[in-house]
């Protein structure tokens, strides 16, 4: 039995909670702000997040960092991705030399475009951080639904532990070296589901929609490996099959969104809408930058942006994705 706390009581820090409670591990939730924290205590119950999931009796619930902490034997940071770095600096003094953190948030540092993990290692030096992600939607996790994600981590015994913490007859987990891969396929995968959503709030179909994410895993590969990751890892979990799951998903807050958008929402009446943090938003500015800081071409991310944050017509968008100059479709495959 391994004594876990899970930072953050969202939907996906509550819907680990029940998951690694229900397989027998030591668990305690601690909660980071005082939003919902009574009501989830009393009701045993995220009613606004993941309403109908219980949380196991076994399961403490607190908001004492300290204690949670020190006490741990893994951390599981599964806050929104953009109070990382918050919750990494007020965890940093508890964290203890060695201790190993599994970053479960998805997103990129918009300030200083870096990956969550990066900024947790940053943080928190003495830690030994990994990253946990894939097609893992909290609604369908908190209900024992048969689920497989992948670890990644720069030692292979940190990847294991993590591994045979969460592993379990409904929760299959991988473990990958390259967890730069893992991150970014995990944050871009976002922007994308957006584009999906928008394609779907304006009425069109399932070509478009395969269109998009075809094109999608091809835009996030060429920044992955432009940027040192490994183009095998956009083929697995964190790649098409987090950027599937989130295209497709009634589950998926950022394809809510981007229908709502798609309907004629602007983009913060969409994200009012959903009442969650949609991670995309916050996403898609970072991808276009990073894309120019590396020289790489990212058709989809860049309407997106245009339609976020320049007020640009969502059926504009898609027609101007359409009318592009036609190229060779896989640039390694020439005639």
């Amino acid at each position: 039995m391994a004594k876990v706390c899970v930072l953050g009581s969202g939907s996906w820090g509550t819907a680990i909670a029940v998951h690694l409670a229900n397989k027998g591990e030591d668990v305690v939730l601690c909660s980071l702000t005082d939003d919902k924290f009574n009501s989830i205590k009393k009701d045993r119950e995220n009613q606004t997040a993941l309403p109908g999931v219980k949380i196991p009796d076994s399961v403490v619930i607190t908001k004492d960092v300290e204690a949670s902490v020190k006490d741990a034997e893994l951390l599981v940071l599964a806050t929104a991705s953009l109070y990382v770095r918050e919750t990494a600096k007020k965890i940093a003094p508890f964290v203890k030399d060695g201790q190993i953190i599994a970053e479960a948030a998805k997103g990129i540092e918009e300030d200083r475009l870096q990956m969550l993990y990066e900024v947790v290692e940053e943080e928190i030096p003495q830690a030994k951080v990994a990253v946990i992600s894939g097609p893992t939607h909290a609604e369908e996790v908190g209900r024992g639904i048969p689920t497989t994600c992948v670890v990644g981590a720069r030692q292979k015994d940190t990847a294991e532990y993590i591994r045979n913490v969460f592993f379990s007859d409904s929760f299959r987990v991988y473990i990958n070296p390259d967890m730069l891969g893992i991150a970014l396929g995990g944050a871009l995968k976002n922007v994308i589901a957006l584009a999906a959503g928008i394609a779907d709030g304006l009425g069109y179909g399932d070509n478009s929609k395969a269109a998009l994410i075809t094109r999608g895993i091809t835009e996030i590969t060429r920044l992955g490996v432009k940027m040192g990751a490994n183009e095998a890892t956009f083929a697995g979990l964190s790649g098409i099959g987090d950027l599937i799951v989130t295209c497709e998903s009634r589950h998926s807050r950022n394809r809510r969104a981007g229908v709502l958008i798609g309907e004629g929402m602007t983009p913060q009446e969409a994200m009012t809408e959903v009442d969650m943090v949609v991670e995309g938003v916050y996403a898609a500015r970072s991808a276009k930058r990073l894309a120019e800081k590396h020289g790489v071409e990212l058709p989809i991310v860049n309407e997106v942006v245009k339609v976020l944050f320049e007020n640009k017509d969502p059926a504009e968008a898609v027609r101007d994705l359409m009318v592009r100059d036609t190229v060779l479709e896989i640039r390694d495959l020439n005639f």
